[in-house]
């Protein structure tokens, strides 16, 4: 690890100008995952002496997407390896470091923080027994959570097993056979630790299951079965044995918390497999759905299903953000969920009913035998989507007259209807919005000052077919087409940087690092631990030589589906740009009091384009946008130009902007201590296609000068 220690060291903030410190202690800056702070230091007419203070550096690469947590004066964050630390938050010193021996991959977006009152802690000078703090963060690696002492980063022995808790227990399958990580941090309410997670997308797959851990013992106090069991609602919802076998449904994104109300809101996502539901035939409730629980004990208040029978990943992206507003004269405590496919849904936070209303518009059906679509989905009619919905030859990209017309005569090989047209058997269809959105884990941010509420969107086709599945054999090849070509495409190029080729991983990995691998997964790719050793020798050497050698008995098992899909692709021009029309990428402010569009603007550029006079190209952004009352909106996300700016959050107006040494997929914070407002940023370039990356923290704020 590599501390740098910035030029802004000179920069002395004087004493005279202090004032109250203010924390960023919870993912998305508080329980309604508002990503909004009062702090006005930092304002429209000083936000262009914003200097670096402190950088610091871990030395390892991954797209982590962490935002950090700030609590008094430390700041809690990840390496790319999903190291836990803290540093001084004002400085950027390191004060300890958790390496759990576990190396971890992919997205790790934050920690948890807990504290209690006061605990013994021995015996004081006087021989009385002195008091502390009980004050532990979260950690999450691999399959595991841990609980570690703020103070020191140790493990606290009494938490779970040694300090841990493992994710793959507790879910009524053999947990040998699990596969469940924290990719988005959980909420803390009272003494619970309510937890999601991702887990695969495709069969077999573990449920998703909503639970509740004691924040000091790790015991379990409470699960919601996403999917239901025999006696529970939504059971008919589904066939009869699915609950034995179907996964997924899964709470990946994080949660929102009425801390008031006591009720946690858990958005869900598909049910395994994504693309193909003739096993799951029926609406699949709770899949898709924003769940409204009980903290306390888990028990349902209200749902809403925003998709029925999924077939096109269109998994809740990000937790709901808590707002109020005032509808009809009357002052509303109420949520927005924004969507993938480009939607804004306004819910009465008590009950669960729109606010505006939905309309029920039919959807294409599918033509794939065995398969049952639904014959509707639901659009709000306010506020108008955010990103595109239906592409046609006259929506496709404009970059160069031969751009144009390559696009064009492939667009007339493609199908296209909509954001809702199942996916076919040997015939690509066009995903828009794409698979990773419309709006993504980033969030939205809501002013509370103003009532707008800030969305940055992908414009990005993707495209996709199903493929029947070689049901009958079991080889090297067969089991590659089944478990991976999903992700890493039938001719194993992957589409980097999301999902890496498998071109020459013979290299990469030992022979028993590869069987690791495969069995426990790591970032984005989950464990695949029922494979026995003669199917992962068959993959092998599929992978490194073609040979499609035996590997044991057919798949004969519910998860072995008629049909596979044959991989993620974005829709890409020969030159590498998208193939639809711009901007590739947009940044909106929306009165959710009217549903008007306060401004929307291009979001993000390729610098190479940008040289030829093509500055409002936007571009793919991941990572969210933060608030201020100072007038101001930051946004880091877009992947192409390494550029975190910040815009007058009134009229969407560039005020500042820096670049980064790799992009910022990551949403930034802001927080106080000694009346100096900073404003901080992980940066790992973990999206960017060029395979570089890194893992660098960077905090900025104003001179000592500019403050007054």
């Amino acid at each position: 690890m590599k501390l740098v220690l910035a030029l802004a060291a000179m920069l002395v903030f004087p004493l005279a100008a202090r004032t109250a410190d203010a924390d960023w202690p919870v993912y998305g800056g508080d329980a309604a995952k508002t990503r909004h702070s009062a702090l006005t230091q930092i304002d429209r007419s000083n936000v262009k002496l914003l200097a670096p203070v402190w950088r610091y550096d871990t030395g390892e690469k991954g797209d982590t997407q962490t935002q950090p947590i700030v609590v008094g004066r430390t700041l809690f964050g990840y390496t790319p390896a999903h190291k836990a630390f803290a540093l001084e938050a004002a400085t950027g010193k390191l004060l300890w470091t958790f390496d759990s021996g576990i190396a971890g991959v992919g997205a790790n977006r934050g920690l948890m923080y807990w504290s209690s009152g006061k605990v013994p802690s021995g015996k004081g000078p006087s021989g009385t027994a002195s008091t502390r703090r009980d004050r532990r963060v979260f950690a999450a690696v691999d399959r595991f959570v841990y609980a570690l002492d703020a103070d020191t980063g140790k493990p606290i022995a009494e938490f779970g097993a040694q300090g841990r808790i493992d994710l793959g227990a507790d879910l009524g399958r053999d947990p040998a056979t699990q596969s469940v990580r924290l990719t988005s941090p959980c909420v803390i309410w009272h003494d619970l630790m309510i937890v999601g997670g991702r887990v695969g997308e495709s069969l077999p797959a573990s449920p998703g299951f909503v639970r509740a851990y004691d924040v000091r013992s790790g015991a379990l106090r409470w699960t919601f079965h996403t999917i239901p069991q025999p006696g529970e609602a939504g059971y008919e919802t589904w066939p009869k044995y699915a609950w034995k076998h179907t996964g997924g449904v899964n709470s990946w994104p994080g949660m929102a918390l009425d801390e008031k109300r006591g009720l946690v809101f858990a958005p869900t996502g598909s049910a395994a497999s994504d693309f193909f539901g003739g096993d799951r035939l029926g609406d699949d409730l709770y899949a898709n759905c924003l769940l409204a629980l009980d903290a306390a004990t888990g028990r349902l208040r209200w749902h809403f299903q925003f998709v029925k029978h999924d077939l096109l990943d269109r998994d809740l992206p990000t937790a709901p953000t808590l707002i109020t507003l005032k509808v009809q004269g009357k002052t509303v405590d109420a949520l927005v969920q924004t969507t993938k496919q480009g939607f804004v849904f306004v819910l009465d936070r008590e009950t669960g009913k729109p606010l505006f209303p939905i309309e029920e518009v039919p959807a294409p059906p599918t033509d794939v035998p065995g398969e049952i679509s639904n014959p509707t989905y639901l659009r709000p009619t306010t506020p108008a989507p955010y990103a595109r919905q239906r592409l046609t030859a006259d929506e496709l990209t404009g970059r160069t007259p031969d751009a144009n017309r390559w696009a064009r005569e492939q667009f007339a090989q493609l199908r296209s209807d909509g954001p809702f047209k199942p996916l076919t058997v040997g015939q690509d269809t066009t995903i828009y919005p794409g698979f990773d959105g419309g709006a993504e884990w980033g969030g939205p941010a809501w002013d509370v000052d103003t009532g707008v509420l800030y969305v940055n969107s992908n414009e990005m086709s993707w495209l996709g077919s199903l493929a029947a599945n070689d049901t009958g054999r079991s080889t090297g090849k067969s089991i590659y087409l089944r478990d991976c070509a999903a992700c890493h495409g039938e001719n194993r190029l992957g589409s980097p940087p999301q999902f890496p080729s498998l071109v020459g991983v013979d290299k990469r990995f030992t022979p028993q690092e590869f069987s690791q691998r495969v069995r426990h997964g790591g970032g984005r790719m989950p464990g695949f631990p029922q494979l026995q050793d003669d199917a992962i020798t068959a993959l092998a050497a599929y992978l490194a030589t073609g040979a499609d050698l035996p590997a044991g008995k057919p798949d004969d098992s519910p998860t072995n589906l008629a049909y596979r899909f044959t991989g993620y692709r974005r829709w890409l021009d020969p030159q590498g740009y998208p193939a639809v029309a711009m901007p590739w990428g947009t940044l909106n402010a929306i009165d959710l009091a009217t549903g008007r569009y306060v401004w929307k603007i291009p979001f993000g550029a390729f610098p190479e384009l940008a040289a030829q006079g093509m500055h409002d190209t936007g571009s793919e952004n991941y990572g969210g946008p933060l608030v201020t009352a100072g007038g101001l909106l930051f946004i880091g996300a877009t992947i192409h130009d390494r550029k975190f700016r910040a815009f007058d959050k009134h009229n969407g107006e560039l005020l500042w902007e820096t670049t980064l040494p790799f992009s910022a997929d990551a949403t930034p914070i802001t927080y106080m201590i000694d009346g100096r407002q900073y404003v901080a940023i992980f940066a790992s370039g973990g999206k960017e296609r060029t395979g570089s990356g890194g893992g660098v923290y960077l905090s900025f704020a104003l001179s000592s000068s500019s403050t007054h």
